[in-house]
């Protein structure tokens, strides 16, 4: 009988890596622990800020403390890790909010399962307890929930109460009021559609933050054509993404050779006959306002003026769809069938100033609920990030206002949901306890970590929170401007249901994911082959 050899055996192609059971396991956790804790200091209204510092020749610098945009900005190599940057980048997408939460939330969920696998509880019972009280928690968390929808009034100071929470956690918090002012004025005139396209969002140096204000209509950041009119009242506009130059000979290397400089005339005044001839078609739709993505350039710009049609150049894609949505106008780029193109109408068109720059303001457009925010500041990182801060808050908000289900901020959420958690476990007999009462202390850590970053004791804190919660004050969370634990019904701090709801239950499904991992098996690099054939 031959002997089997005893040596290890690769199935792998050479070059490929393999990470077995603990080691596998160890290494998920590891990354994603890693990348909780970069992200854990920003959570909370007295979070701190991160400079992320980007390659490259201009090396840009960016001031944030939005979990999203750092995870975003750091390139990352451990698979597990990737997960949670790919789950805050979803919430970010999803629900605008509570992408630092959800980080945090997950990490502190796989830490917790790294100590029961110490203890040799199998991954699987983990998850089996973590998804019951997964269910536990959602349905505290319902139950919790208020609803204000139908009293107008105190669903606006609902909505209120949310862009101050949401901004008082951001660059924006000293000024949260005037900003919360402005995202709710923005999102009610949305009349509950909850397309955040027709708010447009421009950032202007100069001023402070306070000078920053909504403006009904649209604003385009670009100069009107010489010589030609600067105010239209009832304006017919039409729309293009047009080459305005004449259609040159594309061939790559083609030459055209004259034997005369009056041949060379001749050619320009074709190219120029061409360019009036398009102009003349464009101004057979009955138009008094020219706005192209592309450049117009000195003949045609001359012969809208010659027209008293006012002609704008280079308005960028986005400028151009926005435009094309608020004014109820199609973007054309042929011209032969006037009634088939759809043009954009708005009462008013005329120059305004904005600190230094002159900008061109619709007002009077067809989509009554388009409106613009402008933004002042000192530097452009405080531009960059007060514009991160208020779509949050925007989307935030219009999340609300198609779910208008509201809960407690400060905590108290997370406090429910863990008694709710602690409650289920005590009554569940075998080792799915265990990981129950893990998931309840992860999601207690949510209001330590909040009480530590901003410098109060922890410990003394969310024990006095959790004492209030057996109590049956159910409203109680933490007051970080006392650092005491408070009524959060008294002092306004609500947070939108739909934000809490996403970020309990992606966390628990990406903790769930990479605690099921046993395996890694990274491919073998691609071999670097010399280049025979250059071209």
């Amino acid at each position: 009988m031959a002997s089997l050899s005893m040596a290890p055996v690769s199935i792998f192609r050479h070059g490929a890596d393999e990470e077995k059971a603990e080691t596998a396991r160890l290494s998920s956790f590891i990354g994603a622990i890693a990348i909780g804790d970069l992200v854990k200091s920003t959570l909370g209204p007295k979070g701190m800020d991160k400079i992320l510092l980007g390659g490259g020749r201009d090396s840009s610098v960016t001031v944030t403390n939005d979990g999203a945009t750092i995870l975003k900005a750091i390139g990352v190599d451990n698979p597990a890790a990737k997960v949670l940057v790919d789950m805050s980048k979803v919430q970010d997408d999803e629900v605008g909010d509570g992408t630092t939460s959800v980080t945090v939330l997950a990490a502190e969920l796989l830490r917790e399962a790294e100590l029961l696998i110490a203890k040799k509880i199998h991954p699987q019972t983990i998850i089996s307890g973590w998804r019951k009280a997964t269910q536990a928690a959602r349905d505290a968390l319902r139950e919790a929930a208020v609803d204000h929808g139908s009293d107008e009034q105190r669903f606006q100071q609902d909505l209120m109460n949310i862009a101050r929470t949401t901004l008082s956690s951001k660059l924006l918090t000293h000024h949260k009021d005037h900003f919360s002012k402005l995202a709710v004025q923005a999102v009610l005139r949305l009349k509950g559609s909850g397309n955040l396209e027709a708010v447009h969002v421009i950032k202007k140096l100069g001023g402070s933050l306070t000078d920053s204000y909504l403006d009904e209509g649209f604003l385009l950041d670009k100069r009107i054509g010489v010589n030609q009119p600067k105010r239209i009242e009832n304006a017919n506009i039409l729309i293009a993404n047009t080459g305005m130059d004449t259609d040159k000979i594309k061939i790559f290397g083609s030459r055209v050779r004259v034997d005369s400089t009056a041949k060379v005339a001749e050619i320009e005044s074709a190219e120029k006959e061409k360019m009036k001839e398009k102009v003349e078609r464009i101004l057979k739709h009955g138009i008094n306002c020219f706005i192209n993505r592309q450049l117009i350039y000195n003949y045609p710009e001359q012969l809208f003026a010659s027209a008293g049609v006012m002609a704008i150049e280079h308005a960028d894609f986005v400028g151009v769809e926005r435009l094309a949505l608020v004014t109820g106008g199609e973007i054309s780029s042929t011209f032969d069938h006037p009634e088939l193109v759809k043009l954009g109408h708005c009462k008013l068109i005329e120059e305004v100033m904005i600190g230094e720059d002159t900008l061109i303001h619709f007002s009077g457009v067809d989509m009554g609920e388009a409106c613009t925010i402008v933004l002042r500041g000192a530097t452009q990182q405080i531009l960059d990030e007060a514009e991160r801060s208020l779509h949050d808050a925007l989307c935030v908000l219009a999340q609300t206002v198609r779910e208008t289900r509201t809960v407690f901020g400060g905590g108290c959420s997370e406090m429910l949901m863990a008694k709710a958690v602690s409650d289920l476990a005590n009554r569940t007999p075998g080792k799915e306890a265990v990981a129950m009462e893990s998931f309840a202390k992860a999601l207690r850590m949510l209001p330590t970590i909040i009480a530590d970053n901003a410098g109060y004791d922890s410990a003394e804190l969310v024990s006095q929170l959790r004492a209030a919660h057996q109590d049956h004050k159910s409203t109680s969370g933490l007051d970080m401007t006392q650092g005491v634990v408070g009524d959060m019904a008294a002092l306004g701090i609500t947070e939108s249901f739909q934000v809490k709801r996403q970020v309990l239950l992606s966390a628990a499904e990406a903790a769930e994911m990479i605690l099921r991992v046993d395996n890694i098996i990274k491919a073998a690099p691609r071999k670097r082959v010399p280049d025979h054939h250059p071209c």
